[in-house]
């Protein structure tokens, strides 16, 4: 059976705080992201931010390919949105809302404890399209607010949502999986983060499966197990 698109007919601004409209409110959390994101990114200079950096960074080479997921990462997260927003509510409540506390501990992170990476190549090895392509992203994302990775954070929590999602062929849980840990590896690869930015994600990601599933999803799950 067709998913049928959820029934935004008669919304307006002054229906926002109606049941039938009042997941629309998640969305406000982007313009506070985004605000924030900007203070931090002009107001914190980077000689104040911390260098992240472990033994991992130097033994994993540059490599131009890793950006065909690097930026199949934005087309993930609007495309997750966007499905769930039009077509799956529940779960779109469940996506943003871990979003969200991503987002607040990040932020909250990178304001106690400005970070930085100092990992990209002065001179790429090789002159294409893609290394282009990654020169233009280094010159409007600044290599600093990295540590936890946010790339990362999003990612699992779509997986999250995605891999619980029963009306999903198993097949395409399948490709969002290898996608997401693409993604993952991506981030090093493009030298966007130190793979200590990864694993500073995975806590952050821990805390918002809790707190978005931790009560309907995974305590009756626990509770079956010791039954």
């Amino acid at each position: 059976m067709k998913r049928q698109p959820y029934d935004y007919r008669g919304f307006s601004p002054q229906r926002l705080n109606e049941p039938r409209f009042r997941h629309v409110w998640l969305l406000a959390s982007w313009l506070g992201y985004f605000a924030l994101y900007f203070l931090t990114e002009n107001l914190i200079p980077a000689e104040r931010c911390h260098v992240i950096h472990c033994a991992l960074d130097d033994r994993i080479p540059f490599n131009e390919w890793f950006v065909i997921f690097y930026v199949g990462w934005y087309v993930l997260v609007f495309g997750s949105l966007a499905w769930t927003f039009f077509f799956d509510v529940p779960r779109f409540r469940k996506l943003q809302t871990f979003i969200i506390v991503t987002q607040a501990v990040a932020m909250l992170c990178y304001i106690l404890y400005p970070s930085r990476q100092d990992l990209r190549p002065a001179v790429f090895p090789r002159e294409n399209l893609l290394t282009a392509l990654m020169g233009a992203i280094y010159a409007f994302d600044t290599s600093t607010g990295v540590c936890p990775s946010l790339h990362v954070a999003y990612s699992l929590g779509i997986l999250s949502v995605g891999l619980k999602n029963e009306r999903l062929h198993p097949l395409w849980k399948l490709a969002l999986t290898v996608v997401v840990v693409m993604i993952c590896m991506a981030v090093c690869f493009v030298k966007q983060h130190s793979a200590v930015d990864v694993l500073a994600a995975l806590p952050v990601c821990l805390l918002a499966e809790i707190l978005v599933y931790g009560r309907d999803w995974w305590l009756p799950r626990l509770r079956r197990t010791r039954a």
